[in-house]
């Protein structure tokens, strides 16, 4: 199914003055050449595939209530729906195929849109246990479930060698990372400490994980932890990056600065990561994108833009990155996906 709302990607590209360096701000200094993709909605979660000639992404745009998932080509062409069009969905992940995406979904439980979280105990994420992991291929056929446990099981993404699936799941009675084989066998669970450990992501020798873990600095932060995840919700406001060896083994701390850091992702040489962060925030509600090195040295931002740049991911042979930002948007707060040449 071909996005409706995205028909013009091609015209849209083709009137933007996206010729130069247009779209890249002053101390951007590691990104050139910047490309817009996604015009309008909220577009985010946008990762290569693993031959790095197209993406799968999640977006709300159009007539869509919440996040489906879609393909579409480098160049920002060619949208495809790859989830049901049912539901609410999340993360998704191309498998080694090159044509098989990996994803959450609500759908089977109920074809709605589950109910957005209440802000009424500050800003926090919604952990619906209706979520489930499937594969389709990319043109939305072939749905194959591969968990089938109560609870939240999101977040799947995919060793660059291409033997197993990383995922976070709620089905110990806590937010714990695990992996599985790709058909879903095999379940391991990785992370066993008080917290929300999520967003995994593999080295690309598939040797290292990085993730995100709540950093706790009281009780009364522990107890609120336990009272919002009774009720299936998290509130992310101090995140820390951490790494551990693919076997859930030698765990460290990477981050330790107090703020919301998230959506790590390595760089080809496994020494370094890409994170989003509000680190330098006064409001805490402006992201960038950061380095650092895995021993926690070298923090460097990489985006300036002074709202939302967020989930940061290398091409394959790590010469481009893709990226979400507020930037440029035709109405305020919208997200799109953009993608630049990586300049070391």
């Amino acid at each position: 199914m071909v996005s409706a709302g995205n028909d013009k990607i091609a015209a849209d590209n083709a009137k933007g003055d996206f010729s130069g360096d247009s779209l890249r701000l002053e101390n951007e200094v590691h990104l050139k050449n910047i490309r817009q993709l996604s015009f309008g909605g909220e577009n985010a979660e946008c990762y290569f595939s693993p031959d790095g000639t197209k993406f799968s992404f999640q977006s709300t745009h159009g007539n869509l209530e919440c996040d489906q998932i879609f393909s579409m080509d480098i160049d920002g062409n060619n949208w495809k729906m790859v989830s049901t069009g049912k539901g609410r969905t999340t993360c998704s992940y191309y498998l080694p195929d090159n044509k098989t995406v990996l994803f959450a979904s609500t759908h089977e439980v109920d074809p709605n849109c589950p109910p957005k979280p209440d802000l009424s105990q500050g800003y926090v994420w919604a952990l619906y246990d209706t979520y489930d992991i499937y594969t389709a291929d990319e043109s939305g056929t072939d749905l194959k479930k591969l968990t089938n446990s109560k609870g939240y099981d999101a977040e799947a993404t995919i060793s660059p060698v291409g033997d197993k699936i990383v995922f976070t799941s709620t089905r110990s009675g806590d937010i714990e990372i695990y992996t599985m084989n790709l058909d879903g066998s095999d379940v391991t669970q990785l992370t066993s400490e008080l917290g929300y450990d999520g967003g995994p992501f593999f080295s690309n020798d598939g040797k290292k994980i990085i993730y995100r873990r709540t950093t706790f600095r009281d009780e009364d932060e522990i107890n609120e932890y336990k009272t919002l995840l009774a009720q299936g919700l998290i509130k992310p406001s101090q995140l820390d990056i951490w790494i551990m060896d693919a076997d859930g083994s030698n765990k460290r701390q990477i981050t330790d600065n107090s703020s919301a850091n998230f959506a790590p992702f390595f760089f080809p040489d496994g020494e370094k990561i890409l994170f989003c962060s509000n680190i330098d925030s006064e409001n805490k509600r402006n992201f960038d994108v950061y380095k650092i090195n895995i021993d926690g040295t070298g923090l460097e931002r990489i985006t300036w833009f002074n709202e939302f740049d967020g989930f940061p991911m290398f091409s394959p042979d790590g010469k481009k990155l893709v990226f979400c930002s507020n930037r440029n948007g035709k109405v305020k707060g919208e997200t799109n996906i953009f993608i630049c040449d990586w300049v070391d």
